[in-house]
């Protein structure tokens, strides 16, 4: 039971057509994943300039980030006031959980760097190691100390903030995944993503020529080989956001 807590998404993204129409939009996607029975979930369009309320922002138990087209080491004016209302959700310990660009802005928001990827775009099902700590960490979700998570990035956390600490890596990323104190998390792949919103992206990119044929087809006929472990992110999420067994041990 989610006890009646109440959580805002703060979608950096527009949505697809596609995506609004299969999914109710990526605010949708968030909500099949995250949402428990009893919580209220509201969604705030950051990207167009639709933020929270100051005096509202103590209502929320936990706010998520998502992905976005955009350079989370960008200067856009929503970005800026992003970053502020991120620093102002730290002071006030609030359970923030970043994906994607909302992990890179997260942790420039703490004082971290952000850039392009040295090792270019990241698309597919890609395998995350667990650092040792974070394994004990999750031990009583049963998490394994390898995961599979659908990525679809070609920026990354470059430096850390001080006092941050990385949880995961991968081959071609190193801070895979992230922890601030107790109460802030980010995430570089998209737990909440299906192969079917991956193919999506992969011909919009395609479309918008930033990436070659090649490449999209190479990507498309590699989708089949794994499979993302959505059960255990659902589960290492939902306890964070909810305090539950991640939360005693965080």
């Amino acid at each position: 039971m989610g006890g009646g807590k109440r959580f805002a998404v703060l979608l950096c993204a527009e949505d697809s057509d596609y995506v609004k129409k299969r999914y109710g939009g990526y605010y949708g996607v968030f909500v099949e994943m995250l949402a428990e029975e009893g919580e209220t979930w509201d969604v705030f369009r950051v990207a167009s300039g639709h933020f929270p309320d100051e005096d509202k922002i103590g209502d929320y138990d936990g706010f998520v980030i998502t992905g976005s087209c955009n350079d989370a080491h960008g200067n856009d004016v929503w970005i800026c006031k992003l970053i502020a209302l991120l620093k102002k959700l730290d002071s006030l310990k609030k359970k923030v959980l970043g994906i994607c660009f909302g992990h890179q802005i997260l942790g420039r928001a703490l004082g971290g760097k952000t850039g392009r990827a040295i090792s270019g775009w990241d698309i597919g099902v890609t395998t995350i190691h667990l650092s040792s700590s974070s394994s004990k960490l999750f031990s009583s979700l049963k998490i394994p100390a390898t995961l599979s998570v659908i990525e679809c990035h070609r920026d990354e956390v470059r430096e850390l903030p001080l006092k941050a600490e990385v949880m995961a890596w991968s081959e071609k990323t190193g801070v895979e995944m992230f922890r601030y104190g107790d109460h802030m998390m980010g995430i570089q792949g998209h737990p909440e993503y299906t192969k079917d919103i991956l193919l999506h992206l992969i011909d919009r990119l395609l479309q918008r020529s930033f990436i070659a044929d090649s490449y999209a087809d190479e990507l498309k006929a590699n989708l089949g080989k794994v499979e993302p472990d959505k059960d255990a992110w659902k589960k290492l999420c939902t306890s964070f956001l909810n305090e539950g067994s991640l939360g005693r041990l965080w």
